[in-house]
């Protein structure tokens, strides 16, 4: 039996993709961030809050149809792509009731398994953490390969794509390397949004209850003028995007 391991469940979601959303943050993810606020969701063998089927979540989401009919749900994490098979079949039933479905995820992940999800899927929401093949590895634990890969397909099926990318102080908060994203990413025409997300602090005190130690213990909250300046950068090289 397809038993999907969540960690939790938001009924009134406004930030996760267009409308108002069922978002279902699932368990596990391959990557480590160094700016991540959730670390509680890497683990998939960690115990979670609920392990359901995909019929047992649609039954979740039936109860909120009628506050989500003009938004959708949406799911993320972690990492939803670990739980690839169990994304599949959720969607598959998503669809089959015309609810409208959105993809949260790194770009980690890509197989045939993950181009038959893409067909599913009405919105993907793909995090960029960095276009720096040397620096990725450092920063998220992982190569940049599929991640590029990940977009490439984007574009050649004509999946409609957010962006959504952390701006870190001294690290992604910097003009030139902001420039040099929006530029790459302005080859794609399949991106309908950027959204550009200003480090916080907020999941500093998970990493103390896990006993994780947390790499960007230095860094405060990136100021309100730094994020209105990257999005200035945004909004100058891609002007027919929605830049937030």
């Amino acid at each position: 039996m397809n038993i999907g391991k969540i960690h939790s469940l938001e009924s009134f979601g406004t930030v996760d993709g267009p409308g108002i959303r069922f978002v279902v943050f699932l368990q596990g993810c391959p990557m480590r961030c160094l700016f991540c606020h959730n670390p509680d969701t890497w683990d998939i063998n960690a115990k979670t809050q609920y392990n359901l089927t995909p019929e047992q979540l649609f039954e979740e989401v039936c109860k909120y149809k009628n506050f989500i009919k003009k938004g959708g749900v949406t799911l993320t994490g972690g990492e939803p792509l670990v739980q690839v098979d169990f994304v599949e079949d959720f969607f598959k039933i998503c669809k089959q009731n015309n609810i409208h479905t959105a993809l949260d995820t790194s770009g980690v992940i890509f197989s045939e398994k993950v181009v038959n999800v893409l067909n599913y899927t009405d919105l993907v929401l793909l995090d960029i953490k960095t276009i720096d093949d040397d620096f990725h590895k450092i920063y998220t634990g992982h190569t940049r390969e599929n991640n590029k890969k990940f977009l490439d397909f984007l574009q050649q099926i004509n999946k409609p794509t957010w962006i959504r990318h952390v701006v870190v102080p001294t690290i992604t908060d910097d003009d030139n390397k902001l420039t040099i994203l929006a530029n790459y990413l302005s080859q794609y025409s399949v991106i309908k949004k950027v959204e550009l997300l200003p480090y916080h602090t907020m999941g500093k005190f998970k990493y103390q209850n896990l006993g994780i130690k947390y790499a960007l213990e230095h860094l405060n909250d990136l100021p309100n003028n730094r994020i209105e300046n990257a999005r200035n950068i945004f909004k100058n090289i891609l002007k027919n995007i929605d830049i937030q």
